[in-house]
């Protein structure tokens, strides 16, 4: 599983996580199976099904618009 950082502006969402874990090959997938156990987070961060603009996606400290983007692969210890 993939270790997801929650900011603290979005951690009301998730009921106070600081972290929660999710499944997938990809950025996307992972927000994917994230936003299905979450959907508050989903109407907060891609309330039309793409991420909003000022949310920004980190693998492993590296900002995924400079990599693949949502297609950006993710293993199994990244965060």
């Amino acid at each position: 599983m993939t270790t997801v950082r929650i900011p603290p502006v979005l951690r009301e969402t998730v009921g106070g996580a600081r972290e929660l874990s999710a499944i997938g090959g990809t950025v996307r997938e992972v927000l994917d199976d994230l936003f299905a156990a979450q959907p508050g987070l989903a109407a907060r961060v891609a309330p039309d099904g793409e991420l909003s603009s000022f949310i920004n996606v980190y693998v492993n400290g590296r900002d995924v618009r400079y990599t693949d983007g949502l297609l950006t692969e993710i293993g199994p210890s990244d965060t």
